[in-house]
């Protein structure tokens, strides 16, 4: 807590303007909060520690509805825990995203009609942090507009001196383990940005293209095969059959024409082959394949490379120099010639990989690369959740955790860019290969060079909860906030981005997982269920909203669709209505504070108090309660949804409006409510506070005179029921909805007033007369008062004189017309269900259609002739 935190309270006040005005709020309550230090975390503090890390955005991204959606939850656990008395730690930061920023800082360059080669490594690198520096890290001011309640003193970046030292150490580490090999293998190679990509960045999507069977070999020793890319037949080294398919058998062992060139190539048998599929004979290119590379080291079968890195033809006369689009084309043409096609499908519509961010069509391709041996590392990250290490929530979404740690394959790290961690192996003149650690000096002398590539981001971002507290030095930071409580993320990265933590903080920490937790969240969709796309007119970016309706509306939105590893809809109404609730709470404790509410003192002996005063400490209490146990299972979609209808419905709707006879009445019983009032706006409001947190820092500060409710005590369930006065404002409820009810059926504006006579002996809601007669808008009968309808409910009796506040003859003649209508469509339906020929024919979903209305019409023509039946007679 720094010094300013300490000054003294203010005394409470009343004065709160008349409207909720966000913008002129939000930005300086964050502020202050940051000033006062409240979102630091000290890791001297003998609290009990409560760690998240933020998944780190890129640092050329800026904040999108997923971002607000994640960060809102994060925040509003770290809030919460903040308050229970946890030394709570929300530390950010950001990824390097190393094709990402190396693109951003190449299209400048090609705008100034450069290359990056014409700058050379040492200088464009410089450029790209010159970059970073100027244009990179806009989405933290973002996250401040959220919000977000992080430690900024602990922000950290993934290229960081700090950070880059953990890359360097567990990278010597794991090679001195035999963990990090180099390898020939097949890998995701953009064309465009020239380097290997991991399967995170393909996006596959349907594209046209051409399907071609083609025949190989000639007359009983042929076969046909069929393929998407017929360019690549040029680097088959074989065609592949599976061992029991008799229509090849006397072709086992055989060489055959390859087409177009002047090579045979063997037929060989592999049971990766599916007999039933197309002819049930592939053929095999070991380098532009994983498939066929795989079957290539099976049979030991040569690879051959026929385009470059940038997808050109490297071999074959005719084909040589062409593009692969080109090559594919004029191997199609060259193939017609010698009638070597047997069919052509166009278009073909096929899933085909593309590169996230330049959307080039990905190419597979046989190289030279880094990788990490990650059958040991998976099984240990396997092995953390099977015996409850760590805890994954929702508990279904293990197996798909468990699919990919059971499954992975080696891991290739290394990317053939400029900005990143660049890989810290020389080679000699000799042919020797050292690897250098970050304490270690690198080999000099002659002929000496550092390997080209970088690390993949997923590298060093999969340090990030340890190396962000200080790792490899053994810091305060580490010892207190290491391992992290809860990593709170989407599903659609358990594969790349979890697991790669997984598999290294059990490595580098001595098998202590980095998180107790791993809480998955689903995606944000637009209100229909759809994907939201920068592509379609259904993006929306989150900073809009909150100019229009508030930062607390957004948040407050997302919070209440975010049910465990599902996705999340969220539409404008939806927001707009949250913002209605945050001025619904607003003009709740502006009333109150203008009627005397009050925290000071303790809360009265319950023997003082009405039964409404006890039936909202009640009900506050069990929403203490329920609060707690969602928080604690992840639910904040039930826990917003808990507080929203405790707020609106219980304590606003109908707590306040019984109490205002209680205040015009004044004395004790007055003082007692604005005690009762005042407590539980005071709960009320911290409760909403981790999902909420500007409006309700406002009003609890407002409405108490404390510093902040950032740093107010959290909660807890006092142990105080009382189911008696629970079931008598139950039942008070329910006689104040029903005449409310028939009171719109009959027409009736909310503020008419009518002379009624309430027969309330024996109900346990007598006492509540002066308050039901308030709050449904009824008069003394007066002397004049004829019963013209009456309303039993719930045991009372309550006599209307409607003459002279509606038109009797003109509402009957409206509710005969609404009736003649129900019937007619009752008829309708039961005639197409009673017809035989009709059912038979009609689709289940019709059928079901006729029934709805059916039911609807009964209904209808049940509440008319309720209606009909209450009306005044004459």
């Amino acid at each position: 807590m720094t010094e300013n935190a300490q000054q003294q309270p203010p005394a409470p006040s009343t004065d709160l303007p008349t409207q909720y005005a966000p913008a002129e709020v939000e930005g300086k309550l964050y502020e202050r909060w940051v000033d006062r230090g409240y979102f630091a975390a000290d890791a001297k503090s003998d609290k009990p520690a409560y760690t998240i890390v933020i998944p780190p955005p890129n640092v050329t991204g800026s904040l999108h509805l997923g971002h607000a959606f994640q960060h809102t939850l994060m925040d509003a656990l770290t809030r919460r825990k903040r308050m229970q008395g946890y030394e709570s730690l929300w530390l950010p930061g950001m990824d390097h995203a190393g094709i990402a920023t190396q693109n951003k800082v190449e299209q400048q360059l090609a705008d100034e009609g450069k290359s990056r080669h014409d700058l050379g490594r040492e200088e464009f690198v410089e450029r790209v942090w010159q970059w970073k520096e100027e244009y990179g890290g806009k989405i933290l001011g973002q996250m401040r507009r959220l919000g977000d309640g992080v430690d900024w003193d602990r922000e950290r970046f993934t290229m960081d001196e700090g950070l880059s030292k953990a890359v360097l150490t567990i990278f010597k580490k794991l090679y001195d383990d035999e963990l990090i090999y180099r390898a020939e293998r097949i890998i995701n190679w953009c064309p465009r940005c020239l380097t290997a990509i991991s399967d995170i960045e393909v996006e596959y999507q349907e594209d046209a293209g051409e399907l071609v069977s083609i025949r190989y070999g000639e007359g009983e020793d042929s076969l046909v095969v069929a393929t998407t890319r017929a360019e690549t037949m040029l680097g088959d080294t074989a065609v592949a059959v599976h061992p029991d398919d008799e229509r090849y058998r006397h072709l086992l062992g055989k060489q055959i024409k390859l087409p177009l060139t002047d090579r045979t190539i063997p037929v060989v048998a592999d049971e990766h082959v599916d007999p039933e599929f197309g002819t049930g004979a592939v053929k095999v290119t070991p380098a532009h394949d994983p498939n066929d590379f795989a079957i290539g080291q099976r049979h030991d079968l040569p690879a051959m490379t026929i385009m470059d890195e940038h997808g050109i033809i490297t071999v074959h006369g005719p084909f040589l120099g062409l593009d692969r689009y080109e090559a594919r084309s004029a191997v199609v043409g060259a193939l017609k010639e010698q009638g070597r096609i047997v069919a052509e499908k166009r278009p073909y519509m096929h899933s085909v990989g593309h590169c996230s961010r330049c959307k080039t069509t990905v190419e597979p391709r046989l190289s030279m690369q880094w990788w990490v041996k990650v059958g040991p590392l998976a099984k240990a990250a396997g092995d953390a959740v099977r015996d409850g290490r760590v805890k994954i929530h929702p508990e279904e979404m293990s197996k798909r955790y468990f699919d990919w740690v059971d499954n992975m394959h080696d891991w290739c790290i290394s990317r053939q860019l400029w900005w990143g961690h660049r890989i810290p192996i020389w080679y000699g003149p000799d042919g020797e290969v050292v690897c250098v650690g970050p304490d270690e000096e690198p080999p000099t002398g002659e002929g000496w060079v550092q390997d080209s590539d970088v690390l993949d981001t997923w590298f060093s971002s999969g340090l990030w909860p340890f190396s962000t507290l200080g790792w490899p030095e053994q810091t305060p930071d580490l010892a207190k906030f290491y391992p992290t409580d809860v990593l709170l993320t989407g599903h659609d990265i358990i594969f790349f981005w979890v697991a790669r933590m997984m598999m290294f903080g059990l490595y580098a920490m001595d098998g202590e997982a980095p998180f107790h937790t791993i809480a998955l969240t689903g995606l944000v969709r637009d209100e229909f269920g759809k994907k939201m796309s920068k592509s379609n007119p259904n993006a929306v970016d989150p900073l809009v909203w909150m100019d229009r309706y508030g930062s607390d509306a957004v948040r407050f939105t997302l919070a209440r669709g975010a049910n465990p590893g599902a996705d999340v809809p969220i539409g404008e109404d939806w927001v707009q209505g949250s913002r209605n609730f945050a001025n619904k709470i607003w003009n709740a404790t502006r009333f109150a504070l203008m009627n005397g509410a009050t925290v000071e003192g303790p809360l009265p002996d319950p023997s003082r108090m009405s039964s409404t005063d006890r039936w909202i400490l009640s009900r506050l209490n069990k929403v203490v309660a329920e609060v707690d146990a969602y928080y604690d299972d992840y639910q904040f979609a039930k826990l917003s949804d808990s507080l929203f209808h405790f707020a609106w419905d219980e304590v606003f709707d109908w707590y306040v409006e019984l109490s205002k006879t209680t205040f015009q009445a004044g004395g004790e019983a007055a003082e007692v409510s604005k005690r009762v009032l005042g407590e539980v706006l005071d709960v009320t409001l911290k409760l909403l506070h981790p999902v909420v947190p500007f409006v309700t820092e406002t009003l609890w500060t407002t409405l108490t005179g404390g510093e902040s409710v950032v740093i107010a005590d959290w909660p807890e369930d006092s142990g105080f029921r009382d189911a008696d006065a629970e079931r008598e404002i139950e039942s008070l409820q329910s006689v104040i909805t029903e005449v409310r009810r028939f009171r719109a059926d009959q027409g009736l504006q909310p503020g008419q007033r009518v002379p009624a006579r309430l027969t309330l002996d024996g109900t346990p809601f007598a006492p509540h007369e002066a308050a039901i007669r308030q709050l449904l808008r009824l008069q003394p009968e007066g002397d004049a008062f004829t019963a013209t309808a009456t309303l039993p409910v719930a045991g009372a009796e309550v006599a209307l004189d409607l003459s002279g506040t509606i038109d009797v003859a003109a509402e009957r003649k409206r509710l005969a017309k609404d009736l003649a209508a129900a019937e007619k469509e009752k008829a309708q339906a039961n005639a197409k269900l009673g017809n035989e020929a009709f059912l038979s024919k009609a689709p289940d979903h019709v059928v079901d259609k006729i029934r709805t209305r059916l039911a609807k019409a009964d209904e209808d023509i049940a509440r008319i002739q309720a209606q009909l039946e209450r009306l005044p007679q004459g």
